[in-house]
């Protein structure tokens, strides 16, 4: 477990159970490949991270904003809790180095590893609650995650895109605004798409990314910033 207590010393926190610990980073891929490893896979962690992490958040959300409404703090809690933002704090504080993944996963670096980081980052959460308890999982929260919050709250990442341009353009230019997509390109497990957001018939600003919703989004708020709608 030598590898695990490089993890441990980073984070300043010491495991008592390291098998739990080890648990939180083992990906269903690893046991599938390594049947006779007498581990288990960090999916169950996963589901019970995911609550204590959501209840961290929330408190921490409904005493820092105290006027903001029921639906302003639940779009604030999706923008903070959402993979790109979790995978990104994994990233960060190292967690990609000690994944357990079968050899296939282990190459594969593009979204998918996103997504199993994010998961690993949850996983690691609820494994923290089991064995320190609720204030230790809260208090790597509150250093790891809850730092994002400023930057979200300040650049309007938590307002969604396409919601507040259709709100704007029906109240400005008395039209719902279309999505098409322009181009798209690469193979299956990595797509690229354009899309346009067009206002009636005019191309109002264009957006890029790996699903069709990830290109709107970014359209979307392509056009909020042309059209000076953000405040």
């Amino acid at each position: 477990m030598t590898h695990f207590s490089n993890f441990e010393k980073k984070i300043k926190v010491i495991f008592k159970n390291k098998d739990l610990l080890k648990q939180a980073f083992t990906h269903r891929s690893y046991i599938n490949e390594n049947p006779a490893a007498s581990l288990s896979h960090n999916e169950r962690l996963e589901f019970l991270g995911d609550a204590v992490l959501e209840l961290i958040v929330t408190d921490f959300l409904y005493k820092k904003y105290p006027h903001y409404t029921e639906g302003e703090l639940t779009a604030l809690r999706s923008a903070l809790v959402n993979a790109v933002i979790i995978s990104e704090i994994a990233l960060k504080i190292g967690m990609n180095d000690y994944l357990l993944l079968s050899k296939g996963e282990a190459k594969d670096y593009g979204k998918a590893r996103q997504y199993i980081l994010a998961n690993t980052y949850e996983a690691f959460v609820g494994a923290m609650y089991l064995d320190r308890g609720y204030d230790a999982a809260d208090k790597f929260v509150a250093e790891t995650l809850l730092p994002k919050t400023e930057e979200i709250v300040n650049k309007k990442l938590w307002r969604d895109a396409k919601s507040l341009v259709q709100e704007k353009a029906q109240e400005f230019v008395l039209v719902t605004p279309a999505y098409k997509v322009l181009h798209q390109s690469g193979p299956d497990h990595d797509k690229h798409f354009t899309v346009g957001i067009y206002f009636g018939p005019d191309l109002i600003a264009e957006g890029k990314g790996k699903s069709k919703q990830e290109a709107e989004q970014k359209a979307a708020e392509a056009a909020l910033k042309i059209k000076n709608w953000l405040d």
